[in-house]
């Protein structure tokens, strides 16, 4: 099995990975931070804004079941790309909309995907694009956090929705 890695924000971590983990292809979903100036950051550190870290997830995917176009798609109907640092109630640089890419051809794709999901969102999508930059794995706690938190009240009522909007848009991506 080939392995590709792709790397985005969309607000807290939590969501995205809990999302990424039920998409057929996907091998591992990794929650971390990128994009900052401060080497080795906390979650206390980057929830407090001083270091320019977004929160985001590391995707490793088979290209062979899933393209990193579909991962893209997923990506934009999960998240409001139009609000700058802000997702619902989480506000903050860290929670800014961000696609990392790996090479050129996954930033050709995303410009691509990015000029097609502009008419389908009312206001201008605000994601920021870039070659990804260092990633730092946040802390072990956070990783698979819905999974070993599924009633504690954020994963309730913000990443749980999340997950069965994934689920009815994109039953045909499910891994199980």
């Amino acid at each position: 099995m080939s392995t590709e890695i792709a790397t985005v924000g969309g607000g807290c971590f939590w969501c995205l990975e809990a999302v990424y983990q039920e998409m057929r292809g996907v091998s591992l979903v990794e929650s971390g931070y990128s994009g900052g100036h401060v080497v080795n950051p906390s979650y206390e550190a980057v929830c407090g804004g001083s270091t320019g870290h977004a929160e985001v997830v590391r995707i490793h995917f088979d290209p062979a079941q899933i393209s990193y176009r579909d991962i893209l798609e997923v990506f934009f109907t999960i998240h409001d790309p139009t609000t700058p640092n802000r997702q619902g109630n989480d506000v903050g640089t860290q929670y800014r909309s961000v696609i990392y890419t790996h090479d050129a051809q996954q930033m050709a794709t995303a410009k691509q995907v990015i000029a097609e999901m502009a008419h389908v969102w009312d206001g201008p999508i605000v994601t920021e694009l870039a070659e990804t930059p260092v990633f730092y794995r946040a802390e072990e706690y956070h990783q698979n956090y819905f999974v070993n938190n599924p009633l504690q009240s954020y994963c309730v009522f913000v990443v749980e929705p999340k997950v069965m909007k994934f689920k009815k848009v994109f039953g045909q991506r499910l891994a199980r």
